[in-house]
């Protein structure tokens, strides 16, 4: 999951790099078992988000996020402010509280600190705009029932790194 979603929150785009202790980070239902209980063990149901977002969802219901927010429908502005160009991510955003004040404040912080990291030390701006050094090896996990998606694996980042493919920055 986490190699799935880029090792990313799917909701405000949070990356493990930037908040990198454990529990941070988690597989969250999209729709809530509460009031889909068959969907539950449904690869297609779970989603990488961070605490923040999957408390602030809770058994509400929003717009697929893998279709509204990662299909280029938002933009995220230098004042942290993100931008809907859809009715479902303008929604999603609303739902999430994406755009309430602590969390422009996060984006401005951060879009500041990788600016100043991009300027003065290309170390630290590797460190925040790269990928987590434990990368996991899909090819050596067993999931219950099997793996839905093998042709998956060959283009995790795990694989394109070992084979030299994965770019230094995403």
């Amino acid at each position: 999951m986490r190699d799935e979603f880029a090792f990313r929150c799917v909701y405000c785009l949070d990356r493990e790099q930037w908040q990198n202790y454990v529990g941070k980070f988690a597989v969250e239902h999209f729709l809530p078992v509460s009031s889909h209980p068959e969907q539950q063990t449904d690869y297609d149901n779970l989603v990488y988000a961070c605490v923040s977002c999957n408390l602030t969802k809770a058994q509400g219901h929003v717009p697929d996020p893998t279709q509204v927010l990662l299909a280029g429908t938002v933009v995220v502005h230098d004042d942290g402010r993100m931008e809907a160009r859809t009715k479902e991510a303008a929604k999603l955003i609303d739902k999430l509280l994406l755009n309430s004040e602590e969390c422009r404040a996060f984006r401005r912080r951060w879009i500041s600190i990788i600016r100043l990291a991009q300027e003065h030390s290309r170390e630290l701006y590797r460190e925040l705009m790269g990928y987590p050094a434990d990368l996991p090896d899909l090819s050596r996990l067993r999931p219950p029932g099997g793996n839905s998606r093998p042709q998956g694996i060959e283009q995790s980042h795990g694989a394109r790194r070992q084979r030299g493919e994965l770019p230094e920055i995403y």
